[in-house]
């Protein structure tokens, strides 16, 4: 990117409408044609089709849906997966790792699918093809001679199907291992810890049909428009239904303005329906005061004798005394909490604040959403603690219209993890896997990403394999994670398209590429089918049925199959001692057969394969949505109490967050442009202040590079970035991930959770030259 290829022009205050469909048009048509495209696109999100490969949104119910049940970033993501562009074995004959590594990830990904099984040897400049056996007897062969099985390492992507995410976790834990880290360790995981702690399950509260019934819904720290776009359809139906939404973000981001319906008329043609009635600006990682602030008003509120409707005062004391635990230690804690501090910390005024407390007072039924703008804080689980904790002041659990959403970003981020996909599972679990297979999983906890990269930079893992992702764009501290896994002995990719990952290769890899979700599965038991669950904990099947790009690829499932095989049987299909007993051929065969042995081993699978048979499928049991039922200590959901805390930032310095374009998905970027923030045509931007640009003595335009400073006095630095001027609060900056993914210091992560902390990053900036 040069300047002159950069244009910058006022952000839009709407979402989608035509330019939206054109959009999303443009990138099918471009990379599937037309006939390709249509049979696509029709069976995205539907009953008898594919579920979208992009964000965890759920799906209305199946005869609620439309025949165009997808968003203009579900379109991408399918045009991306299922594009008619190959990169067979002479693509890689012809560029060197060396060569490709030097490419960006867009032009990584604009190459097509991958054809072949590759390997690379020690001391190769090239890929180069190999079979499918060759590759299994391998990888099995290295698992083999590793001193202890916790010197390997199994990562998993969030796209990755309960099914294979079953079997995966299967096949680690056989060979004697819990080192599974997975996408969750870098997003959601201080959800999951925040809410285990106090209402008793890592995952959210609320249905599709509590959000349209809402009175209220509080969305802190998330992008929906880009990031979750089905989101709007919903808000604009709770909208009608009557409900009042707020918008927590530093940024105010087209998707909660104006959102035009790409689905009606007055979406295409007309102005659209005006989505948030009222934005806080928050300060970078300030929501923990905002909520302190908002629990204080609550409590100020009941002892004034205020009283929210259908309720006797602000709370609901009754809710407290029959479901909570800790409620006097949480006032205690608020009572000498200052608003002064509140206000400094959240960087909003006790007005602004009390303003959100109003609409509370006056709401019967309130959703809290959120997502990565509040997960990746130093101090992110105590945040969303105060989330739970300002909820449960009203009541707001188990009831229609109200709840707790962490809005999941990966398709099957919440599945991979039901299914297994955890370094640190509970006994109960492992118990019931080893019952059900035979054998004794290892009980010692695994490591997470950030750990991950810290045993392989230490020595301690030589052998790394990635189920999807691409870990080194995704991990902090890229630097230090390329390193890391350069000095792997081998590393394994199963992928459907080339990305920087498979360029920072161990001293040897393998590259198998795998069919996509899209693509049609005909195995020896007939077409097959998977099941993913979403942000909401409906798990229903998705069935591929477009050509694969290539005969030589193989599922997700095949390939586990293939490598358990190797590595547990006998030259006569016997397991070894100790190993898993399992028909790993039949169970390659036929899917089924895993489901199965899934609603032996995992709550709430009975009659999985009937269950899955209903349009829509089937919800998983909720203790505090279903009952009112908590699986904590005390059988109760919990307050805490947090200290105030809020990052203290030098002079001259700013406070930095990692974001998403609109052209991108997690890493996979699909074009240049950020449309809802006015960006056109580069990705090398730092949205900055006016006020704080004029302190810094730099201007709109410049070209600056971002230097992070570490508490240990390391730094570390992105080069050539241009300002641009945006409405963010004093003090804080935001530019795009992975580009600014090399300021992360790995050390730097949320405290219980081991979250990176993307969103609160020291920064200064620098001229460049």
């Amino acid at each position: 990117m040069t300047e002159d290829d950069l244009k910058v022009t006022t952000p839009p205050d709407s979402a989608v409408g035509p330019a939206g469909v054109t959009t999303a048009l443009r990138h099918v048509l471009r990379e599937m044609g037309p006939v390709r495209g249509a049979a696509g696109l029709l069976k995205l999100n539907q009953p008898d089709g594919v579920d979208c490969m992009s964000c965890a949104w759920p799906d209305p119910e199946a005869g609620e849906r439309s025949h165009a049940e997808f968003c203009e970033n579900g379109a991408k993501a399918l045009a991306s997966e299922a594009t008619r562009k190959r990169v067979p074995p002479e693509f890689f004959a012809e560029h060197s790792i060396a060569d490709l590594a030097r490419r960006d990830d867009y032009w990584l990904n604009r190459q097509g699918r991958l054809t072949t099984p590759m390997l690379k040897e020690a001391g190769d400049t090239n890929y180069r093809p190999t079979t499918w056996e060759q590759a299994f007897t391998r990888i099995a062969t290295e698992l083999r001679s590793l001193a202890d099985p916790d010197q390997a390492a199994f990562y998993t992507s969030g796209r990755t199907s309960n099914e294979a995410a079953f079997l995966y976790q299967l096949m680690v834990r056989g060979f004697g291992t819990n080192n599974l880290p997975d996408c969750s360790n870098m997003c959601h995981e201080s959800s999951g810890e925040a809410l285990g702690r106090t209402i008793g399950i890592g995952k959210g509260s609320v249905t599709l049909h509590d959000v349209h019934m809402s009175k209220l819904i509080v969305i802190a720290g998330q992008n929906a428009g880009t990031n979750h776009p089905r989101m709007l359809t919903a808000l604009e139906k709770a909208k009608r239904n009557g409900a009042t939404i707020v918008s927590i973000n530093p940024l105010r981001e087209a998707g909660l303005g104006r959102y035009k319906n790409p689905q009606s008329a007055r979406g295409l043609l007309g102005r659209g329906t005006q989505l948030a009635d009222l934005h806080l600006p928050v300060r970078l990682a300030g929501d923990l005061a905002l909520f302190q602030g908002l629990g204080k008003f609550l409590l100020d509120a009941h002892r004034a004798g205020r009283r929210t409707p259908g309720r006797a005062g602000a709370i609901d004391e009754e809710f407290l005394a029959q479901h909570t635990h800790g409620f006097e230690d949480y006032a205690a804690g608020l009572a000498v909490t200052g608003w002064a501090d509140i206000e400094t910390a959240s960087g909003l005024s006790r007005d602004q604040i009390e303003e959100l407390g109003e609409l509370l007072l006056a709401s019967e039924a309130t959703v809290f959403a959120w997502a990565m703008g509040l997960t990746q804080h130093r101090h992110a689980v105590p945040t969303i603690t105060e989330i739970v904790n300002v909820a449960l002041l009203q009541g707001n659990l188990g009831k229609t219209g109200a709840g707790l959403l962490p809005v999941r970003g990966h398709s099957n981020v919440q599945g991979d993890r039901t299914m297994g996909i955890y370094e640190k599972m509970p006994q109960p679990f492992l118990d019931a896997l080893g019952a059900e297979f035979s054998f004794t999983p290892p009980a010692e906890h695994g490591v997470d990403t950030v750990n991950a990269v810290r045993a392989m930079r230490d020595g301690r893992v030589r052998f790394f394999m990635a189920m999807g992702g691409n870990f080194v764009k995704s991990a902090p501290d890229t630097a230090v994670t390329e390193a890391a896994l350069a000095s792997c002995a081998i590393t394994v990719h199963v992928a459907t398209k080339l990305n920087h990952t498979h360029l920072v290769p161990g001293r040897a890899s393998l590259l198998l590429p795998c069919l996509a979700r899209s693509d049609l599965d005909v195995r020896a038991g007939g077409r097959q089918r998977v099941s993913v669950e979403d942000s909401m904990s409906m798990v229903h099947a998705s069935s591929g049925h477009l050509q694969p790009p290539s005969k030589q690829l193989r599922s997700e499932i095949a390939i586990v199959c293939g490598i358990a095989r190797e590595l547990f049987t006998d030259s006569r299909g016997r397991p070894l001692p100790g190993a898993p007993e399992a028909d790993w051929e039949a169970l390659a065969a036929d899917y089924r057969l895993i489901r199965r042995h899934i609603e032996a081993v995992v709550p709430g699978f009975t009659d999985f394969e009937a269950r899955l048979d209903h349009p829509g499928g089937f919800r998983l049991p909720h203790g505090p949505h279903d009952v009112r039922t908590f699986d904590t200590q005390t059988a109760r959901a919990t307050f805490s109490r947090n200290d105030l805390w809020w990052p203290q930032v030098p002079r001259g310095r700013l406070l930095l967050q990692t974001l998403r374009s609109h052209d991108q998905f997690n890493t996979t970027v699909y074009g240049m442009d950020d449309r809802y923030r006015g960006i056109a045509g580069g990705r090398r931007v730092v949205m900055v202040n006016k006020a704080d640009l004029t302190e810094l003595g730099l201007a709109d335009g410049d070209l600056v590079d971002l230097v992070s400073e570490w508490r240990d006095g390391s730094q570390r630095r992105a080069p050539g970035f241009r300002v641009v001027v945006y409405d963010t609060p004093r003090g804080c900056a935001a530019a795009y991930f992975p580009e600014t993914n090399v300021l992360v210091p790995l050390d730097d992560t949320a405290i219980d959770s081991g979250t990176p902390v993307y969103k609160s990053v020291v920064v200064r900036l620098e001229p460049t030259g």
